[in-house]
């Protein structure tokens, strides 16, 4: 129409153009405020946690007890062997005593020698073989029950029973002597039948020819 200034199209299109740009900045503009206010709450809320959070406590630990070092004990000499005992010297009354034995004994009321008496015997035979200076007394003994007289005679058969053992074996008989005690001389002195049975014996004496 004449009259109506018309509109430049390209002028129009440059203010349309401005004006979304100018909307777009403010949203972005809007946008960045939000995030911005979003990051500081999002700070503020870590401050707070971090500072109400209590300070670590450090743990507290016994000390370890420092070692204790034992010393080594010292090493305890060796004990010394103990001294054999001391052999009886070969001939001796000791060595007849001990490696042959020196008395033999009898049941009750009895003279005969038993087989423990023979192989003792024997031994006295052989040790008297080896030591021919050696002179014996065989002295026969009986326990308290009897009269004397029965004692006496009993014992009597006992150191006889004794000395024809001892010849037999072949022991001179000049070397052998006899005698009976009877009850006379006990070695025990209880009324038992353990010290009777000891004191019914015939002991061989080493009289002379022994060494010292």
């Amino acid at each position: 129409m004449p009259g109506v200034e018309r509109a430049d199209p390209g002028k129009t299109y440059a203010l349309t153009y401005l004006r979304a740009q100018s909307q777009i900045l403010e949203r972005d503009d809007t946008t960045m405020k939000r995030l911005s206010v979003v990051v500081a709450l999002a700070l503020s809320a870590l401050l707070t946690a971090c500072a109400s959070q209590p300070e670590p406590v450090a743990l507290q630990t016994e000390p370890r007890p420092e070692p204790v070092y034992q010393p080594e004990p010292e090493p305890q000499p060796a004990p010394e062997p103990e001294p054999e005992p001391a052999r009886p010297t070969p001939g001796s009354v000791e060595d007849f005593e001990v490696n042959a034995g020196d008395r033999v004994f009898f049941a009750l009321d009895r003279y005969d020698l038993s087989s423990e008496a023979r192989v003792t015997l024997r031994r006295q035979a052989a040790w008297l073989a080896s030591h021919s200076q050696a002179r014996i007394l065989i002295a026969g003994n009986c326990d308290e029950r009897g009269t004397r007289e029965y004692n006496l005679a009993l014992g009597a058969r006992r150191a006889g029973a004794v000395r024809e053992f001892l010849i037999g074996q072949g022991v001179d008989p000049s070397r052998i002597a006899t005698v009976s005690y009877g009850k006379e001389r006990p070695i025990c002195r209880e009324s038992s039948e353990r010290c009777w049975s000891i004191n019914r014996n015939a002991i061989t004496i080493i009289q002379s020819g022994a060494a010292s």
